[in-house]
């Protein structure tokens, strides 16, 4: 059966900055995307997705019509909801309370009208994983690495830890892929599941605590220790203290710092001795700056670090405090705290910013993604364009002058 993971409108502008760059269903929680973790469920022929129409291009709906099963590229799957999705007749919704799960649509074209289709309700049966917030992502990532871990690894042989000075704790909840290298380093499993991706490497004297899991091409550099409910992204590097957090992949937190229940996107560089703070000095719940409401809301979590989205970098220490917010192509740099919602776009700190005009922002992209063979075609100038005129508002010295 083919899959169409479509953007709850509901849910979408709550992922921002996230979503600014992305479906829903590609963002990455445990070792997988939400819309790879249903890809290896249900044996997926094709998969699509259903998005603002600025990103269509780069991710493009399925190229055949016929029936198909839509999903919420904000759930996260498990047994019992992947049986229930399988189980669905044409025509059938299956609902999770308000929320639409999947539904089963005899032609794939239905699902621009999807949410005024008729369908016949079912209900969940169990509790369901809905990633509608952003610091959804790390409050679920320790559960979805165990998932994805199970899944990933049933039947298969891990490749041997290979290095006889590192030690290992639990070995039997280390998964290593063909590739991987590992040097004097130590691996403890006994509270989660470690699981290394291709060609991925850890430097002498790093200290992994599991859960983690670390992408294809990834590095941890020497000396690193990560905490715990941790996932590193394909060809990400870090170094320093890592806690609770998720890199989506091709970014860099190469050096000492601490980064703690945090979030950050594609295409972003955290310089040298970069701190995060995720725990305000008086224990209170942690506020961040919403996109889809325009204020400040309250997360109820006690730890929240910084949510950063993609193609943003900051200088070497910069300080951010808890719950700071950060959108697309912004440059951070200088001494003391930034303000706590930094818009897209964004040059400057706590001294105050300015616009990071839209074609040196292009030039930054263009070179650091050719370092990874990558192109910054005309399709990511269009995405980064778009988002660029979108978040004008948010930059307010933009109206002074």
């Amino acid at each position: 059966m083919n899959l169409l993971f479509f953007d709850d409108p509901a849910i979408r502008p709550h992922l921002l900055p996230l979503t600014f760059t992305r479906p829903v269903g590609a963002l990455r929680c445990g070792i997988l995307t939400i819309a790879e973790k249903w890809q290896h469920r249900l044996l997926a022929t094709a998969v699509g997705y259903r998005t603002e129409a600025y990103l269509q291009a780069k991710f493009p709906a399925l190229a055949d019509g016929g029936p198909v099963l839509a999903i919420n590229g904000a759930v996260c799957p498990d047994d019992l909801l992947t049986g229930q999705v399988q189980a669905l007749e044409p025509g059938q919704g299956l609902y999770a309370g308000d929320v639409l799960v999947a539904a089963h649509l005899p032609e794939a074209t239905l699902v621009a009208d999807l949410f005024a289709l008729e369908l016949t309700r079912t209900e969940a049966a169990g509790p369901v994983t809905v990633i509608s917030r952003p610091w959804h992502l790390f409050l679920h990532n320790g559960a979805e690495i165990r998932r994805d871990f199970a899944l990933l690894t049933h039947g298969r042989t891990s490749q041997p830890v290979g290095d006889a000075h590192t030690i290992v704790y639990g070995a039997e909840n280390i998964f290593i892929e063909e590739g991987v290298k590992i040097r004097a380093a130590i691996l403890n499993a006994e509270d989660g599941p470690i699981y290394l991706a291709k060609n991925s490497q850890i430097h002498e004297g790093a200290i992994i605590k599991g859960p983690l899991a670390l992408g294809e091409g990834s590095h941890v550099n020497a000396g690193a220790k990560l905490r715990g409910d941790n996932t590193i992204g394909p060809y990400c590097k870090v170094g320093g203290e890592v806690g609770n957090s998720i890199l989506l992949g091709f970014s860099n937190k190469g050096h000492d710092g601490y980064l703690g229940n945090s979030v950050i996107g594609e295409w972003c560089n955290l310089g040298a001795d970069t701190n995060t703070s995720n725990l305000k000095n008086n224990y209170a719940p942690v506020k961040v700056w919403s996109h889809a409401v325009g204020r400040f809301v309250d997360t109820g979590q006690t730890f929240c670090g910084l949510l950063m989205g993609d193609h943003s970098k900051c200088g070497i220490n910069t300080m951010f405090n808890t719950g700071t917010v950060v959108g697309v192509g912004a440059n951070i740099f200088g001494a003391g705290f930034p303000r706590q919602f930094i818009p897209s776009f964004s040059w400057g700190g706590a001294a105050g910013f300015e616009t990071f005009k839209l074609p040196k922002v292009a030039e930054v992209a263009e070179r650091v993604m050719a370092r990874r063979g990558l192109p910054f075609d005309a399709v990511e100038q269009g995405i980064m364009q778009h988002i660029f005129e979108e978040t004008m508002a948010d930059r307010v010295w933009e109206k002074a002058k």
